[in-house]
């Protein structure tokens, strides 16, 4: 069996094996850290890479009988691997992330991180100076050798390493960046998403879905499309508009009733209000609540309510 019918053969039986996939970038990764990769995955997941014309062909063949696979279509550009996996994927993300190499710069490349230089002594003679200089990077002379005043900012991270950059870096002995494969989506399920909603906990996602459920019931309010998310609203306004129409005419209902009594004689509830929440005496002693007239006890069953209840 040739090489290319191996790996057709393989990506087909993972994709209807594993129910989850990570999609990794593996720029600037060596087949020596792939394999150490593949070692820390051992009975949690399957590290596969080929060609992403052969691995868009057989996705292609498969969405006729399972279609959830058309979101990946997408993604299979560039220099990208496959990770396949029915583990826990936050845990499968760290084992792949862990495996990174410290590397020198190079010029052209895209810079991954910020690159700093700390301040201090750089064990280079003063003949050397007009270099930093040339780099606006402020030295002074330390004991017969240059020393950097305050750190440096060489590279932002996106910005491109020049000549100059690796240069200094190399004559400062330092290396860095780290490189390994880096998890940009996840497909779980016939849904892609990014590897950063990984990083998520429970709290923070349940605040990110009531967010969403807010702003569903502001649209569907001010639209006046009735919702799920917008039915206690519409329902509350719905209640208070009953109540108003109650008080202003001879109509009464029963929920109504205690804010039309409330509205007739609102000082037997001022009076019963107080009563409830007395500070305690001076002495320590618990004032006693003075005994209120029985048809004022009677009326204190309706407090507690307000027009927005």
């Amino acid at each position: 069996m040739s090489a290319k019918r191996k790996f057709v053969t393989k990506l087909k039986f993972l994709i209807n094996e594993y129910k989850n996939i990570l999609i990794v970038r593996i720029d600037n990764v060596g087949s020596n850290q792939i394999q150490k990769i593949r070692i820390g995955l051992r009975g949690k997941g399957v590290v596969l890479m080929g060609k992403n014309t052969i691995v868009r062909k057989v996705l292609r063949e498969e969405l006729a009988s399972n279609p959830k696979f058309e979101p990946l279509l997408p993604f299979v550009f560039g220099n990208i691997g496959f990770i396949f996996t029915n583990s826990n994927l936050p845990e499968v993300r760290k084992i792949v992330q862990e495996n990174k190499v410290p590397a020198p710069a190079r010029v052209g490349t895209s810079a991954p991180t910020d690159v700093r230089v700390p301040p201090g002594g750089t064990g280079l003679d003063p003949g050397q100076t007009s270099f930093f200089q040339a780099l606006n990077i402020a030295t002074k002379i330390v004991k017969g050798a240059i020393e950097i005043v305050n750190e440096v900012l060489l590279v932002k991270k996106g910005d491109r390493v020049t000549a100059s950059h690796v240069a200094l870096l190399d004559k400062l002995n330092i290396r860095p960046f780290s490189y390994g494969m880096v998890v940009t989506d996840v497909f779980e399920d016939g849904v892609v998403y990014s590897a950063a909603v990984l990083d998520m906990d429970q709290s923070e996602l349940m605040a990110k879905f009531l967010a969403g459920v807010r702003k569903v019931a502001a649209l569907s309010m001010s639209l006046s499309y009735p919702t799920i998310a917008a039915l206690p609203y519409f329902l509350g306004s719905a209640f208070s508009k009953l109540v108003a129409i109650s008080v202003a005419t001879d109509y009464t209902f029963e929920l109504s009733k205690k804010f039309k009594d409330y509205l007739a004689n609102p000082s037997a509830f001022a009076a019963a209000a107080p009563a409830a929440g007395a500070p305690a005496a001076a002495g320590g002693k618990k004032e006693e609540p003075k005994e209120a007239p029985k048809e004022e006890e009677e009326e204190e069953d309706f407090g507690g309510f307000s027009m927005f209840d």
